[in-house]
């Protein structure tokens, strides 16, 4: 279930509210099994992770490494990922568990989702203000009314959020 979403440049401050609220909706099964997470190289992350968990989380860092494909067209191919290195910050992670899979596949979603995060387009955002509320739509969208094919369920009705299928109408209704 996608929890929440914050729209804002990657710098400053800005990994640290999700974080810090996310401290208290972690659940542990027990007091000496702490939740696991795995970021990208950002250095923020690590003062953000810090700040909200403090030494009660196993967290790690995956680096990729990038090259340039010698084949590849220049103007819009991505660089090419040569490698990944695993970097243990807190705790103690499963090297099993560092991974950063998940959240790229939610990005991915949410571009193919929203054509406003996609290159080359004409679907973006003027103000911050629309583009929020078009983040927060897609976000009730994809846990409570869209089915996955996975869970065969919406992700709300999943976690127990919720006992029905919502329809676009309901989302409407919530507006006003």
């Amino acid at each position: 279930m996608l929890r929440a979403s914050i729209a804002k440049r990657r710098c400053g401050d800005s990994p640290r509210v999700p974080l810090a609220s996310s401290r208290v909706s972690v659940p542990s099964l027990r007091d000496d099994v702490f939740p696991s997470l795995s970021t990208d190289g950002l250095k923020i992350y690590l003062t953000a992770v810090a700040d909200g968990f403090g030494e009660n989380i196993d967290y790690a860092v995956l680096v990729k490494v990038y090259g340039n494909d010698p084949g590849g067209e220049k103007r819009c191919s991505p660089a090419v990922c040569t490698g990944c290195e695993e970097k243990p910050k807190i705790g103690d992670p499963d090297p099993k568990h560092i991974s950063t899979s998940y959240i790229e596949r939610q990005n991915l979603t949410m571009r193919m989702s929203m054509r406003r995060f996609t290159r080359l387009t004409h679907a973006f955002s003027k103000e911050l203000g629309n583009h929020v509320a078009a983040i927060a739509l897609n976000c009730m969208y994809y846990n409570f009314v869209r089915i996955h094919q996975t869970l065969r369920v919406t992700p709300a009705m999943a976690a127990g959020v919720t006992d029905r299928l919502w329809s676009v109408a309901d989302l409407v209704n919530l507006l006003g």
